[in-house]
């Protein structure tokens, strides 16, 4: 039986979970607030640094380097140290910069996550709507790899989100919440390139309300996609197009991504958000919690950290 469980205090806009097996640890964002997390769930610690004035949209580990993270902070991917104990953070190098032509000022980074290589994908977005969630086609998804090289593959989206990998299936899926659908592409691993994009779910199809937001996969090659404004999590099987298997009815509105975690990775980790829409109120301490889900029946894939080697 699925038990959901609140296990933090409210943040404005969480994001971007991370489970990382060594530490027993996750990782996630405030991206409104401009701030990263970590989350011990041996002693229900949280600990929070600001890494400067800007928005930060993801959290990755950097493969055996203690302390060492990639994260965004608006249209830049830069290597931080953070040692939380020590309440110690700051940036150590600028990795990349994307979209600095003036027309791309308002576009920042959001969703990001490591293929099993270790290279990274990440997305953009530009942040002026004319009505809420209704951005303009002026994003791009975009890899960089271990040689600090970063590539663009294609443009032309309204709001990158969520990315997951099935290597055996050598596809990758991907979320550009404007489009409403769900889509995979034929994914290259060795070249790190995607082809072929073909819509695999449609919320509308399925009557779901909200966006298609953060994704992962578990061991059985299903998707668990977080649905913003929605109120839910549903499961789908991306190899039969338009099956839902599954909806988790969530205690809040706004659900922004998920992650499989805890010492057998069978545990959900869902971020929120309590993002002010359309002069709606969502109050603590619910909204914009960490929640843990139990009970799926199934368990997730390991995380891949960056990884600053060859590929």
């Amino acid at each position: 039986m699925v038990k959901i469980e609140r296990l933090t205090d409210s943040v404005k806009l969480g994001e971007a979970p991370h489970w990382d097996p060594e530490a027993q640890t996750l990782y996630y964002v405030d991206i409104l607030g401009m701030s990263i997390y970590q989350y011990e769930p041996a002693t229900k610690k949280v600990s929070k640094a600001s890494v400067g004035l800007n928005l930060v949209s993801f959290i990755i580990p950097v493969e055996g380097e203690k302390n060492q993270f990639i994260v965004s902070l608006g249209r830049e991917i830069v290597r931080i140290f953070w040692n939380s104990e020590l309440q110690d953070v700051r940036v150590i190098e600028q990795l990349a910069e994307v979209e600095q032509a003036p027309e791309f000022f308002e576009s920042r980074f959001n969703d990001g996550k490591c293929d099993p290589l270790g290279r990274l994908w990440a997305g953009t977005f530009n942040t002026v709507s004319e009505k809420p969630l209704d951005y303009p086609p002026k994003g791009a998804l975009y890899s960089l790899n271990s040689e600090r090289q970063i590539q663009q593959h294609f443009k032309g989206l309204r709001l990158s989100n969520g990315i997951a990998f099935n290597i055996k299936l050598k596809a990758m899926y991907f979320i550009d919440s404007g489009k409403g659908t769900i889509d995979q592409y034929d994914f290259d691993i060795k070249a790190g390139t995607i082809s072929k994009c073909r819509a695999i779910f449609t919320l509308s199809k399925h009557q779901i309300s909200g966006i298609a937001d953060g994704m992962t996969i578990d061991i059985d090659g299903n998707l668990w996609v977080a649905i913003f404004n929605g109120s839910r999590i549903i499961k789908i099987d991306p190899r039969k197009p338009e099956t839902l298997l599954e909806s988790i009815q969530m205690p809040v509105k706004q659900i922004t991504s998920l992650t499989f975690g805890g010492p057998n990775l069978d545990e959900l980790y869902v971020t929120t958000g309590a993002y002010k829409l359309e002069n709606e109120d969502l109050p603590p301490p619910e909204n914009g919690a960490l929640y843990r889900i139990t009970g799926v029946g199934t368990r997730g894939l390991p995380a891949t950290n960056f990884r600053f080697i060859n590929i």
